[in-house]
């Protein structure tokens, strides 16, 4: 990204990741005695990550430096070990050794905001629960009104700048509305960092990244930290101004045939305070944000039809 071009710091993204992840870890965390003098980096010297890892030193600057590009799995899976990487930033890491060796080329994707057709209606027949359609870089391509309005005040963007991402660090509501927004920034931040790191210079990556490098500090702290967490399943809580507090569950699920677009719904039980606030969520939608109506030109369910069938 900019950031990295311009500060000289971004090498190769095995280097990069490498880096990040050796700066969490302290020496007592792996074990190890703190030693003595003025540490220059907060986290693991290279040569006592080489030391736990099983290589030498020289090898481990190599790799790190982006002058050994195809370390065996054994050593990757060594320097997951001491690095304490969970199994999503594991998995990473061995994406980005296949990457760095040309085992795995990746395939430039021509970024579309066109959705698969029959989605949208799916998404009117989800309704009252909130449903939209996002881009690998987490745009809005498409939702149903209680979608939209699940994230308050988004409407009130264009359409172009609705961006999940962007809402989390930008949307002076955000910080509110989630329960866990801290966990919400890590989350979003580690699927741009999965991204970032087998296609670097996409451009629908390279846009929003820099863009929010220029304007989020909380965003520019977690890039150079390189932090990966990513959720397909659970419940999450919202505090909404329009409905209360509301603690539903969600699933991502990948449209098959899009370049990488996924359906994320949240979903509730009848007779629930959470179904009750999605009906009230469905009620209160802008017409706008509803998806396309379908060729038998009738008119979409409103949330009154569905709760009285």
């Amino acid at each position: 990204m900019e950031r990295e071009r311009q500060h000289g710091n971004g090498g190769t993204p095995l280097g990069t990741f490498l880096r990040a992840h050796r700066a969490k870890v302290t020496p007592e965390e792996a074990g190890l005695p703190p030693g003595t003098g003025l540490r220059r980096t907060p986290g693991l010297r290279r040569e006592e990550l080489a030391t736990l890892a099983g290589v030498s030193v020289d090898y481990y600057v190599r790799l790190e430096r982006g002058r050994e590009w195809n370390p065996s799995p054994s050593v990757v899976d060594a320097l997951a070990r001491a690095l304490r990487l969970h199994p999503a930033e594991h998995e990473h890491l061995r994406d980005l050794v296949a990457r760095a060796g040309g085992s795995s080329p990746v395939e430039p994707v021509s970024p579309t905001r066109d959705i698969p057709p029959g989605t949208g209606l799916l998404l009117e027949k989800l309704r009252p629960f909130p449903a939209f359609v996002v881009s690998r870089t987490m745009d809005i391509l498409a939702c149903n009104p209680s979608g939209l309005r699940l994230f308050a005040g988004m409407a009130d963007w264009p359409e172009k700048k609705r961006n999940v991402v962007r809402y989390v660090f930008l949307h002076p509501a955000a910080q509110d509305l989630f329960d866990d927004w801290d966990e919400q920034i890590r989350a979003a931040v580690g699927r741009m960092r999965a991204l970032a790191g087998v296609e670097p210079d996409a451009p629908d990556l390279t846009e929003l990244v820099d863009e929010l490098l220029a304007k989020s500090p909380e965003f520019t702290a977690l890039w150079d930290g390189y932090g990966l967490r990513t959720h397909a399943q659970g419940s999450k809580t919202f505090h909404h101004p329009d409905v209360g507090d509301l603690t539903p569950g969600y699933q991502f699920m990948q449209l098959e045939g899009t370049p990488d677009h996924r359906l994320i719904a949240y979903y509730a039980e009848r007779d629930t305070p959470e179904y009750d606030a999605m009906v009230l969520l469905d009620m209160l939608g802008s017409p706008s944000s509803r998806p396309t109506p379908t060729r038998t030109g009738r008119p979409p369910a409103t949330a009154e039809d569905e709760t009285t069938r």
